[in-house]
């Protein structure tokens, strides 16, 4: 037998590695289940599919936010991406212990933000409830974050008002040019005199 020899070709084309970001990297997941999505489409006037994978509650490490993200299984698409906000309300969907309706101002879907409304359904109870839960203890820590940034806002203005106003009150307190000229000139006179007496 003879053997073959080592053939190496080259590649035509050297493809680089891309770093695929999925805007997560910023964020920690402080929830993680398994569920399925749906939308109600109001044209049809039915619930429709949206997708099955993991449902996650994510914390931005700096803002501290969290926002609901929900990709689909195998192709990863978005499917659910909003932040919790302090209008949201979890609602029993009727006749199931296991899934939840809410409304969202701005579901951003395909880097397009829509008016939503939501409905998740879990494997069983426990998971929704868990869910719930999640949920609801993320609502009230952006509702803090966003009280504390309004009260920061307010500080901000107060310190700004009483600077203006300390201003004000140096401007009011400082003589006039006119009134410092008079004064230096009524000092000069009484220096005349002063002199004038001493001749005397």
């Amino acid at each position: 037998t003879v053997d073959s020899p080592d053939v190496h070709f080259e590649p035509v084309v050297k493809l680089k590695d891309v770093v695929v970001k999925t805007h997560e990297e910023d964020e920690d997941p402080i929830f993680k289940m398994r569920a399925k999505l749906f939308r109600f489409d109001t044209e049809a006037n039915e619930w429709k599919e949206r997708g099955t994978g993991d449902v996650k509650l994510l914390k931005h490490k700096e803002t501290g936010k969290v926002r609901l993200l929900m990709r689909r299984d195998k192709t990863l698409k978005v499917c659910a991406n909003h932040y919790i906000t302090t209008d949201m309300v979890l609602s029993p969907n009727v006749g199931s212990d296991r899934s939840w309706v809410w409304n969202v101002a701005a579901d951003l879907v395909d880097d397009e933000a829509e008016r939503q409304l939501l409905a998740i359904r879990f494997a069983n109870s426990e998971n929704a409830n868990k869910f719930k839960d999640a949920f609801e203890d993320a609502r009230e820590a952006n509702k803090k974050l966003a009280s504390g940034s309004k009260d920061k806002v307010i500080e901000k203005k107060d310190e700004e008002e009483k600077k203006d106003e300390e201003k004000e009150e140096d401007t009011k307190n400082e003589p006039e040019s006119g009134d410092k000229d008079k004064s230096a000139e009524s000092g000069d006179k009484e220096g005349e005199k002063t002199d004038a007496e001493k001749k005397d």
